[in-house]
């Protein structure tokens, strides 16, 4: 049931002309809001605690937001597969691409910092038809129908996924042969996998393999995200300068986090609020989403 649903809406999505599939995905991302009220109430906790200065009106601006961001994501990648080198542009663009091309000639690989922000699931496979194809560090989704359909779309343009069950191997066997790795960094972690650092003045739980490999392997290190622009209507695949590794996981880890807040900051309404980021609590505090109030649907 739920990959029908889910193979109705991208089919949808894919055959309706690009604005029309831009409107579209913002009303199915209207109905996801309504039906899972959870979310918002997600994402309302997560502004409340990360900026406590803004107004609650503007808190569920930003949520409206995130999910017109939601909307543009699943219209995107209903399109994936009618995307190739000589029409990419009209959907994404890129900015400070040098900063890549001076990474790839100092020999030693590139990780890209990359984060559910703006839609990720474009960046990766517009860069592999206008650049090469990369490595992308992927967790399977619990339904296995939906995680093939989704793989094999993510594979058209030739990008090549990393399964978490051993991916640390396999990361860096493709960065010694100079090759690009994504991975995302923003999602909350278990105490095991990762360390406590400052997000949004917040400790939040965030795994550390990210410095550790970059440590190891010496690869540049790159914030890169796929941002909406509301003035040229395609996506912006903005590369940051790299962020210098000290081999310290836990002050990297923080430095790396740092750097993703202030992208956030600015662009607030495309990074996923509904996701529960502040989870994992230090030892003695409750976890901040266990009393979301679910707002019922008005009849």
């Amino acid at each position: 049931m739920e990959y029908s649903v889910a193979l109705c809406v991208i089919k949808t999505l894919e055959w309706a002309p690009l604005g029309a599939a831009y409107w579209l995905g913002s009303r199915y991302a209207a109905l996801l809001d309504r039906a899972v009220p959870r979310l918002r109430g997600v994402a309302l906790r997560n502004l409340r605690m990360a900026m406590p200065e803004l107004s609650e009106e503007r808190r569920a601006t930003i949520a409206d937001g995130v999910f017109r961001s939601i909307g543009r994501l699943m219209a995107t990648f209903a399109k994936l597969p009618s995307l190739n080198s000589d029409n990419v542009s009209r959907s994404i663009r890129y900015e400070g691409v040098e900063h890549f091309d001076e990474a790839l000639r100092q020999g030693r690989g590139v990780l890209f910092a990359t984060a559910h922000l703006g839609n990720w699931e474009l960046s990766a496979f517009a860069h592999a038809l206008m650049r090469a194809p990369m490595h992308v560090v992927v967790r399977p989704l619990d339904n296995p129908l939906l995680d093939a359909f989704v793989e094999r779309r993510r594979a058209l343009s030739g990008n090549r996924p990393l399964f978490k069950k051993d991916f640390a191997r396999a990361i860096l066997k493709a960065l010694a042969a100079n090759e690009a790795v994504g991975i995302l960094i923003d999602q909350n972690s278990a105490t095991d996998t990762g360390v406590f650092v400052d997000f949004f003045g917040i400790p939040a739980c965030t795994g550390s393999g990210f410095a550790k490999i970059a440590a190891r392997s010496g690869a540049a290190v790159i914030p890169g995200f796929a941002l909406w622009s509301d003035e040229e209507r395609r996506y912006v695949l903005r590369f940051y300068p790299p962020v210098p590794m000290t081999g310290d996981a836990a002050r990297d880890t923080q430095t790396l986090q740092l750097r993703l807040e202030e992208v956030i900051r600015a662009y607030p309404d495309q990074w996923l609020w509904i996701h529960r980021r502040w989870k994992t609590r230090p030892p003695g505090e409750s976890s901040p989403y266990d009393t979301i109030p679910v707002r019922h649907l008005s009849p």
